[in-house]
């Protein structure tokens, strides 16, 4: 395997595995980010603090990780390396960082804010779709994490429509599945009907 493409693979995860919500919580007083509510190193475990400001910078940060790595690859990296799969691979890493990050035991959030920034950097209009369509479901069910699931069923369906190649069809596909598993304790409690609503 290339060097370049492994030295690029690191920095992406890296980057995706800096745990905001756990960094920014501490900064500003407010603990172990972990023992608060659902635990999640995610935006929406940081509301529960209280801090709605420091909510919404724990979002555009997981975002900007997401969408800054990628945005590079496919502009820039991909003069290196053409092959357009590859390169999609490459930019995903930023969210199995924050699925996975080192610094945390590999025990991070549910990836979706970092997954958004990589849909605007993939392309505007997954990005938009996935938003618009997470925020209509949430309007009607509210449940954040119905809404997830489900935007991230039909991304790869919008894909085949827009034309991408099956090849990066399934593996979005296959990125969805991974993420919609990281959400398996929020389907228990939806099944249960213990699952917090958010209030829109």
């Amino acid at each position: 395997m290339d060097h370049k493409l492994i030295i690029v693979a690191l920095i992406i995860y890296l980057i995706g595995s800096i745990p905001f919500a756990f960094i920014l919580t501490k900064i500003f007083g407010h603990g172990d980010i972990r023992t608060i509510g659902s635990g999640n190193i995610g935006a929406t475990n940081v509301l529960r603090t209280g801090n709605k400001l420091l909510a919404v910078f724990v979002l555009l940060f997981d975002i900007l990780k997401g969408y800054l790595p990628t945005f590079f690859i496919l502009n820039y990296f991909f003069y290196i390396n053409t092959y357009e799969l590859t390169n999609y691979v490459l930019g995903s890493l930023a969210i199995f960082g924050h699925l996975f990050p080192c610094w945390l035991k590999f025990k991070g959030g549910k990836g979706v804010a970092t997954y958004i920034g990589y849909l605007f950097a993939v392309n505007y209009i997954l990005g938009l779709f996935f938003v618009f369509l997470w925020l209509f479901i949430a309007f009607l069910k509210k449940y954040s994490s119905i809404s997830s699931i489900i935007s991230l069923i039909f991304i790869p369906i919008l894909m085949l429509f827009l034309g991408y190649k099956p090849s990066i069809c399934l593996f979005f596909s296959i990125l969805s599945i991974i993420l919609i598993i990281k959400h398996y304790p929020n389907i228990r409690r939806l099944l249960n009907k213990s699952e917090p609503k958010i209030k829109i």
